[in-house]
C-alpha cells in the first residue's frame, strides 16, 4: 500500500443512499454519489459487506458469503427493461426518509421483483435469455445451492426456523430429497437466480461508473458467515458443527471499547484443518467474488486468522470465552497463490481492531497488509496511544470513525472536560472551533501520513448521535440510517477536495 498515492474517500453503504422505494439502492443516486465523490477530490467509496441481511439486518449476517443483497436493486431499471411497467411501482408506501425501514421495503419490492422475474421468463428475449444463462453458468459453485437454500427457507423457515429445522432428508442434503426439491421448487429457484443476476449486472455498471471517474470500490468481507445460511448448509464440514449441524461453539469477543459483556455474535466457527486439508479453497473461491465486486477488500476481525475467541453455544454472553489458533498466514498464502496481482500482493486492507496482541501485529506485517487507525481511539491522554497520528506508519487506513463508532459529533458530546481539552490541545484549537470539530478530526485525518484516509459521511455532514449506523452493543435499531441531498451544501464538497489538495491526496 505504501507504493500507492495517497487517497481519500468516504465511507457510506449503499442503503443509506437516498431513494424513493424504502432504501438506497443501485439506481440514480448511486451514481449522483460518485459525481460527488469526484466534485469532493475523493478517489474511494468504502462500503459494507454487499449481501443480503438476515434477522437484525446486519450486512455481516447474511444468508450467503456469496450473494449480492436484492433490496439494491433499483426498480426503476427493470422497468426500463420493460419487465416492470410504471403502473407496478404503485402505489408508493411513504417509507420514511431518513431511515431504512426493511421490513416495509422488503413487503414493497420483493413482490415487484417476483413480478419482473416473471415477466423476464415469459418474454423470452433471446440475448437476455442468455446473458441469463451465462450468469448462471459463471456463479454455479455457489449460485445453485444459494437459490435452493432461499427456496427452501421460504417453505420451510420463518418464525425463527433454521435449516436444522427443516424436514431432515433436506437439512442433510440428501440427493434425492435435493433433486425432489429442486423440481417442486424450480420457479422459486429461478426467482434468485434471477435477483443475483440483476443485482450483479447492476452492481457491475456503478463500479464501472466509479473505476471510470478514477473512484475504487472498498469492498468488506466478514471473517465469519451466519450459521443460518447456504454456505453453512452446503458445507457442514468446515464449520464446527454438533451431529443435528448446530455450531457446537460461536464466535465472538471479549469484553472491550463496545461492551463490558463482549459480543456474542453467534456464527459458527470454522474447521480450519478441513479448510488446510482443501487447500482452502472456499476461502479461495470468496475472496475471488468478494474481488470480483470491488477493488480493494476490508477484511473483518483480522485478528480472528491469528486467533478467535471461542464462545460456548449455550453461554449467553460472551465473557465466559477462550482463544482458540486461527489458520495464520497459509489462508493468505493460498489466496496469494490464486489471486494476487503481478508483484504478489493483495488489495486488502486488515481491519486490526480491538484486542490486538504482538503476534496479530506479526501476522499482518508478514502477510503485508495495511491496518487500520481509528481517531476516537486516541485520546486516553498517552502519547503512545497507537491511535494517534503520531505514532502512524504510512502503511495505514485512517478513519475518523468505523460504522460501529459513534459519529465524530456525538463522541465529542459524550466525552468529559477533561477529555475534550485534551483533543483541543493535540490539534492546537481552542473552544471556539468546538462547534466544527468534525472538520478538526477530518483535517486530522487528512494531514496524517496513513496513506488512505476514509471518513463516514456522518462525519461529513456533522451529525450526532442518533444517525449512527451501528451501535455493537443492542440487537435492533441499527444499519438504518440514510442520508438526503439537502442536508449535503456545495460547501462540504468544496471543502474536502481542499483538504485532499492541501495535504496531498488529490486526485489531480
Amino acid at each position: 500500500m505504501t507504493s500507492l498515492p495517497r487517497r481519500n474517500g468516504i465511507l457510506l453503504h449503499p442503503t443509506s443512499l437516498p431513494g424513493a422505494h424504502g432504501c438506497g439502492d443501485l439506481g440514480p443516486a448511486a451514481y449522483h454519489f460518485v459525481d460527488w465523490l469526484r466534485t469532493a477530490g475523493q478517489a474511494l467509496w468504502q462500503v459494507l459487506p454487499l449481501g443480503s441481511v438476515g434477522p437484525g439486518n446486519s450486512p455481516y449476517i447474511s444468508p450467503s458469503a456469496f450473494a449480492g443483497n436484492e433490496l439494491l436493486i433499483d426498480l426503476g431499471q427493470l422497468r426500463d427493461l420493460g419487465w416492470l411497467s410504471q403502473e407496478d411501482l404503485r402505489p408508493l408506501p411513504a417509507f420514511p426518509a431518513e431511515r431504512v425501514d426493511y421490513d416495509a421495503s422488503r413487503r414493497y419490492r420483493l413482490p415487484r421483483l417476483r413480478q419482473a422475474a416473471k415477466n423476464f421468463h415469459e418474454r423470452r428475449d433471446t440475448a437476455q435469455d442468455k446473458a441469463f444463462a451465462r450468469f448462471c453458468s459463471a456463479a454455479d459453485p455457489w449460485l445453485d445451492d444459494y437459490a435452493l437454500f432461499m427456496a427452501l427457507d421460504r417453505a420451510h423457515g420463518g418464525d425463527g426456523r433454521m435449516w436444522q429445522d427443516w424436514p431432515a432428508p433436506l437439512a442433510a442434503r440428501q440427493p434425492a430429497a435435493l433433486r425432489a426439491a429442486r423440481v417442486e421448487h424450480a420457479a422459486e429457484i429461478s426467482f434468485w437466480k434471477f435477483c443475483q443476476w440483476r443485482f450483479a449486472e447492476q452492481w457491475a455498471a456503478v463500479k464501472r461508473y466509479a473505476n471510470s471517474h478514477q473512484i475504487e470500490i472498498v469492498g468488506d468481507l466478514p471473517i465469519f458467515v451466519a450459521a443460518h445460511s447456504a454456505d453453512v448448509w452446503a458445507n457442514p464440514g468446515l464449520f464446527d458443527l454438533d451431529l443435528q449441524g448446530r455450531p457446537r461453539a460461536v464466535a465472538g469477543v471479549p469484553p472491550d471499547y463496545f461492551s463490558a459483556t463482549g459480543q456474542r455474535w453467534g456464527n459458527p466457527l470454522y474447521r480450519w484443518p478441513a479448510h488446510a486439508a482443501e487447500g482452502y479453497r472456499w476461502w479461495v473461491s470468496r475472496m475471488r467474488q468478494t474481488m470480483s465486486l470491488c477493488d480493494i477488500v476490508r477484511i473483518d476481525h483480522f485478528r480472528g486468522f491469528e486467533s478467535f475467541w471461542e464462545i460456548p453455544a449455550a453461554a449467553e454472553t460472551a465473557i465466559d470465552g477462550q482463544w482458540r489458533p486461527g489458520p495464520g498466514e497459509a489462508v493468505f498464502a493460498a489466496m496469494r497463490r490464486e489471486l494476487a496481482d503481478s508483484r504478489g500482493r493483495l488489495p486488502i486492507i486488515a481491519e486490526d481492531l480491538g484486542i490486538i496482541t504482538p503476534q496479530v501485529n506479526a501476522l499482518r506485517q508478514a502477510i503485508g497488509l495495511p491496518g487500520m487507525r481509528i481517531l476516537q481511539f486516541a485520546f486516553d491522554g498517552d502519547p503512545r496511544n497507537p491511535y494517534l497520528p503520531h505514532n502512524y506508519e504510512a502503511d495505514t487506513v485512517v478513519y475518523t470513525g468505523t460504522h460501529d463508532n459513534d459519529t465524530t459529533r456525538g463522541w465529542w458530546e459524550s466525552l468529559g472536560h477533561p477529555e475534550q481539552a485534551y483533543v483541543r490541545a493535540y490539534l492546537g484549537v481552542e473552544e471556539d472551533a468546538d462547534s466544527e470539530m468534525h472538520w478538526q478530526m477530518i483535517r486530522l485525518a487528512c494531514a496524517s501520513v496513513a496513506t488512505l484516509c476514509v471518513i463516514p459521511m456522518q462525519d461529513v455532514l456533522g451529525l450526532d448521535s442518533s444517525h449512527r449506523m451501528n451501535e455493537p452493543s443492542q440487537s435492533e435499531g441499527s444499519w438504518e440510517w440514510r442520508f438526503s441531498w439537502q442536508q449535503v451544501a456545495d460547501g462540504h464538497a468544496r471543502r474536502l477536495a481542499e483538504l485532499a489538495r492541501l495535504y496531498g491526496r488529490s486526485q489531480g
